[in-house]
């Protein structure tokens, strides 16, 4: 398992986001060379955990409990072949594309070393949005998205450090219930009669899909 590339964007303005400053990051490119991770504080807040990365809507993106974004290339090359058509390292908007790895699969709170010191810890699935769809310019693509649940893992950083492509990614902790970060993102998009089972894992939710969860067992019991 390893790190395929690291991916940093760049404010640039678009006509397809509901940022009311009508600016993304999502364009990420690979980089080359070392690049600092560490928790960037809270969300609303702060953005990336990714020195360099551009976060430009605050009230989505960013914060602790999604520092970094990763997709599996395995992942994009299965959306290549469906969408017929090229998907480079980024595309998604991810921060790290891996080879190797089950992104999506991954159980929350499981953790990753990647290279000497950074450590991430899974906390759950991307949610499409307009921005994502306007970016890969593919009709229907939140719905297509949602529909394959090839979500990939938003992290949150455990221990800092640096990282570059190439580094070596090992598992060094999974947890023993089986709430994967496809199981979270389904659960709180298509199928929402599995937000009880995410209590499994609850310590290591994002703290949004925490609050659904509670919200959802004093509604409806579970």
């Amino acid at each position: 398992m390893r790190l395929l590339s690291v991916n940093l964007g760049r404010p640039k303005s678009v006509p397809y986001t509901d940022n009311p400053q009508g600016v993304t990051g999502i364009d990420k490119q690979p980089v080359e060379g070392p690049v600092r991770v560490a928790a960037p504080g809270p969300k609303g807040v702060a953005g990336s955990g990714l020195a360099g990365d551009a976060v430009c809507d605050l009230r989505h993106h960013g914060g602790d409990d999604q520092a970094v974004y990763a997709v599996a290339r395995e992942d994009l090359d299965d959306w290549e072949r469906e969408l017929g058509r090229t998907l480079g390292n980024g595309a998604f908007g991810e921060n790290l594309t891996t080879e190797g790895l089950d992104v999506s699969g991954a159980r929350i709170g499981e953790r990753w070393r990647i290279g000497p010191t950074v450590v991430l810890e899974v906390t759950g699935g991307r949610i499409p949005c307009r921005t994502f769809q306007g970016h890969l310019g593919e009709k229907g693509w939140v719905r297509r998205f949602t529909q394959k649940a090839a979500t990939g893992a938003y992290l949150r950083v455990i221990e800092p450090g640096e990282i570059r492509a190439g580094d070596a990614i090992e598992i060094v902790h999974v947890p023993e219930h089986e709430v994967t970060a496809r199981m979270e993102f389904q659960a709180t998009t298509t199928h929402r009669e599995l937000l009880p089972r995410l209590l499994e894992a609850e310590d290591a939710l994002h703290s949004e899909t925490r609050a659904a969860v509670h919200k959802y067992l004093a509604k409806y019991g579970g």
